[in-house]
């Protein structure tokens, strides 16, 4: 069903960046890996939860106020992420950063950005935390470079994404065979003397290193390991490492013992392995493994208020989204991808008013029911 008034909810925004979007861009920002059992739990798997509210408390002052790695911020809801901005809108990254300085959390923005790393942070407001997420070449200058250029621009911290020695196998790309238009580039891989320079333009970007060809899903290190790779990462920047793509208790354990700052718990938003947890059921291992030596982070399948409260109450000190903040700028640019978080950041409010509670330290594990039927493994390997 239409409706001509302004969308009020993310599966409204959702609808209308599907309708506006070319089919091979929706395809290549909605699939997910083989047949999507993943992708679809993410979203599911959290009304497997209930909400356990109290009544008759004073909640006349709410406040999302709270803490990430030592810094204040403004809200728990930030932006997890995701490459490409600029097939949902030209303005591309710079108005998601923009919507991300308003709405005063985090943004982690992905080396497959098509807008330069330097002028994305450019967009701020000087209070935004901004975390620069990286994968790791075969030819490990390449990633050296970008992690230098994020920490000299005034990124926060280094999100390292460890889930992808390959792309998965998104039978929705292979059917569209999607490539991203000729027009975009990836501005991280080019000369940033070149690219922030006055006079540049896209179409000045003439080299396969600086279009997509060398880079995307390509020449990834397979050889990445924690014995080899968070050292390496260590000696490179003093940037906090933040760990993306953790599911388990295991890999928890090792990011604490070789001194990463957090893991974000993520499946690649259904992207990768398909048939791996979802991120809400995996959740619970994660925070008691962490066993707050580490902070724990959320992505995946987060389209309400309510699924940022139940991830809260479960133990993540923060919550991240990507698909919404798209489907916003496919709608209408930095104010929607605005109004994509500001939607979210109502609705968390909404849920804090009705179960009782005033701030994010509130939120614990006894406002939520879990089910019953929990997955549950019969032997754990060791490390």
């Amino acid at each position: 069903m239409d409706y001509t008034n302004e969308p009020v909810c993310i599966k409204d925004i959702e609808k209308i960046a599907q309708r506006v979007m070319p089919g091979g861009a929706w395809g290549y920002y909605n699939s997910g890996a083989n047949d999507e059992q993943t992708k679809t739990d993410n979203e599911s798997a959290f009304d497997s939860y209930r909400l356990h509210p109290r009544m008759l408390r004073d909640v006349s002052k709410i406040t999302t106020h709270t803490t990430v790695l030592g810094q204040k911020v403004r809200t728990p809801l930030g932006i997890a992420p995701c490459a490409l901005h600029k097939l949902a809108h030209a303005d591309g990254e710079a108005a998601t950063s923009r919507a991300a300085a308003k709405h005063g959390s985090i943004m982690i923005l992905s080396t497959y950005s098509t807008t330069s790393l330097e002028k994305v942070i450019a967009q701020g407001d000087g209070t935004t935390q901004y975390w620069m997420q990286l994968y790791v070449y075969q030819d490990r200058h390449v990633s050296e470079t970008i992690v230098r250029r994020a920490e000299k621009a005034g990124f926060k911290a280094i999100v390292l994404t460890v889930d992808a020695p390959m792309l998965g196998r998104r039978l929705v790309d292979a059917r569209n065979k999607f490539n991203p238009p000729p027009h975009l580039r990836l501005e991280n891989f080019m000369n940033p003397n070149v690219v922030n320079g006055t006079g540049y333009a896209p179409d000045l970007a003439k080299s396969e290193n600086e279009t997509f060809g060398a880079t995307f899903g390509a020449n990834g290190d397979q050889s990445l390991s924690w014995a080899n790779g968070i050292s390496w990462l260590k000696s490179i920047t003093k940037l906090p490492i933040i760990v993306k793509g953790v599911l388990t208790a295991e890999d928890t354990q090792l990011a604490i013992d070789h001194k990463c700052a957090g893991v974000i718990v993520s499946n690649h938003g259904g992207r990768q392995l398909d048939g791996a947890l979802s991120t809400i059921d995996a959740l619970p291992q994660v925070v008691e493994a962490a066993n707050d030596k580490i902070e724990v982070y959320m992505d995946g399948g987060i389209r309400k208020g309510s699924d940022i409260f139940k991830a809260l109450a479960l133990g993540a000190r923060a919550v991240f989204v990507a698909r919404p903040v798209l489907w916003g700028l496919a709608y209408k640019g930095e104010q929607g991808a605005f109004i994509a978080l500001d939607l979210l950041q109502k609705e968390l409010e909404l849920a804090m008013m009705l179960t009782g509670t005033t701030q994010v330290s509130e939120i614990d594990e006894s406002y939520v029911y879990t089910p019953v039927n929990r997955w549950v493994r019969h032997s754990r390997r060791q490390p």
